[in-house]
């Protein structure tokens, strides 16, 4: 089958822009996304409709199998939700989740500190951020829910979190994947002196959105800032209504079970703790036995680059799930509950999983257009060079947002970001790279397409488009205050003084959120 390739054409956007525009206009995200596939489509084959139904079908059949094998990767991942949505489930009917809401209302003396406990849970769970969304989401429903915390403001605290810490982490999936791909960057233009571990460390400071984002969000819980379309969720929400008024409860709401009354808190916490333990330990073990098969020596950060994540999600949760199970089953927990806990925790992840194959589809559709080498050319030009780490922050942005995926922007991006900074400046080489992934993790959180805002959403039971569009107006003053620090640097080319841009941009941003949030409520 011959199909056309768009990377030097605008049309390429075409797809993405009108599954993400329709999404937010009419709420329908299946249906959007379905439209933008089916427009990558026709594009990709030349306007033929035999040859776009056949791409179609082979795009589809390769969510499943690829490559005359079972495509382990998604397989591995969508069980890895139906299993997180039956440990959850069987938490509640167990009344473990109660329990600890019961313990949280004694404890936890008010709202601000149950988003405070949220926001640090999401900061210690940092393996991955698929991982951090859903659990941490599982934990802190209780938690938020007996505060009257909107479920938009829950999935913005999860999604804050997520993408954000991991992108600063050595230590999480990916850490390791933007250091075995910077590091291969570096070498391949003769930057041998310092260790990958240690050119990625240098980098965090130059993070502004990853670092500006999470104080933002601590700023948010500490001091209740409410803006844009929030502040009317959490005026419903105090009313007692935690999801989108319009449209009651999301799919997928675990809010009919049953829960027995003698749960204990131990119910609850001592699964998540097996999970994120067994996670771990599959993770680095998975990335032990790749490095023992090329015969090199072991080493955590080396099991991070080159573990499978996908598999180990998956055992980590089996593990998890078996731990549920025997803890229920020694409560003697109603076979009824128990029952009913299996089936509606399994199909409460339908619609993630749904939204996620539809994603993972038109990021498929996407990636055969070269939508993203088209944003990365537009890169390229007479673009003053104090300019380029700004530049790079916005296309990276736009990319990820176009995409969807802010690990595809990396593999994208990064390379042209270096080749630039070659052919420019090399001292500006590091805040170019960084600049990079700051603008994927903005684009990414933004994006309706995203697999992280999707799990984001489920990981707390909110309107996926609810979450999208409360989640902007905080993405965005991040991004302004990101730009402005690149701007500086770019001309400074100091570091300090990009920083204090952004920080003296941040406090005067978070003061005008202060007035606005005391105004409204006034």
């Amino acid at each position: 089958m011959t199909t056309l390739s768009y990377a030097d054409s605008a049309l390429s956007l075409l797809p993405p822009v009108v599954a993400i525009l329709m999404a937010i206009v009419t709420r329908r995200v299946l249906l959007s996304l379905g439209l933008g596939i089916l427009l990558g489509a026709i594009l990709i084959n030349d306007f033929s409709v035999i040859a776009s139904g056949q791409y179609l079908g082979e795009q589809v059949a390769g969510l499943f199998w690829d490559d005359g094998a079972l495509n382990a990767w998604n397989m591995y991942l969508l069980g890895f939700l139906v299993l997180l949505g039956m440990i959850t489930a069987l938490i509640t009917v167990s009344g473990a989740a109660n329990a600890f809401a019961d313990w949280a209302r004694g404890h936890i003396k008010c709202k601000r500190d149950a988003k405070l406990m949220t926001m640090f849970l999401g900061c210690v769970i940092f393996i991955d951020d698929y991982f951090n969304s859903l659990v941490v989401g599982s934990v802190a429903r209780p938690l938020t829910d007996r505060y009257y915390i909107s479920r938009s403001k829950l999935a913005y605290i999860l999604d804050s979190t997520a993408a954000p810490i991991c992108v600063i982490s050595p230590v999480s999936s990916w850490g390791a994947y933007i250091i075995a791909l910077i590091g291969g960057i570096l070498t391949a233009h003769g930057f041998t002196d310092s260790g990958h571990l240690s050119i990625f460390i240098q980098m965090i400071p130059m993070n502004f959105y990853a670092i500006f984002a999470l104080l933002l969000l601590f700023c948010v819980a500490f001091m209740d800032l409410n803006v844009g379309p929030m502040r009317q969720h959490e005026l419903n929400a105090q009313k007692g209504n935690l999801y989108d008024e319009a449209k009651g409860l999301p799919p997928g709401a675990n809010s009919d079970l049953p829960e027995a009354d003698n749960g204990k808190i131990l119910g609850l916490f001592l699964p998540i703790i097996v999970l994120v333990l067994a996670t771990f330990y599959f993770m680095v073990s998975s990335g032990g036995d790749v490095l023992a098969a090329d015969g090199k020596p072991f080493s955590i950060l080396g099991a991070f680059e080159n573990t499978d994540v996908a598999s180990s999600l998956f055992f980590g949760a089996l593990v998890g799930f078996i731990a549920t199970l025997a803890l229920v089953l020694i409560q003697g927990l109603d076979k009824s509950y128990l029952t009913k806990g299996l089936v509606a925790g399994a199909r409460s992840m339908l619609p993630a999983i749904y939204i996620l194959l539809f994603a993972w589809t038109i990021a498929g559709v996407i990636g055969q257009l070269e939508t993203g080498k088209y944003m990365a050319s537009l890169a390229s030009g007479n673009i003053p060079f104090a300019l380029l780490p700004a530049v790079l922050f916005v296309l990276a942005g736009l990319t990820a947002f176009s995409t969807g995926t802010s690990w595809g922007t990396f593999g994208i991006m990064l390379p042209i970001a270096a080749d630039m900074a070659m052919g420019t400046h090399t001292n500006m080489m590091l805040p170019m790279l960084a600049a990079v992934l700051a603008g994927a993790v903005f684009g990414d959180h933004c994006s309706p397409i995203s697999d992280t805002t999707i799990l984001s959403s489920t990981g707390a039971n909110c309107h996926h488009i609810d979450h999208v569009v409360t989640q902007l107006p905080y993405a965005l003053i991040v991004a302004g205050i990101s730009l402005g620090g690149y701007i500086v640097l770019g001309f400074t080319e100091s570091l300090m003084a990009g920083l204090a841009t952004c920080s003296i941009l941040f406090v005067i941003s978070v003061l005008v959120l202060k007035v606005k949030s005391t105004q409204s409520t006034s």
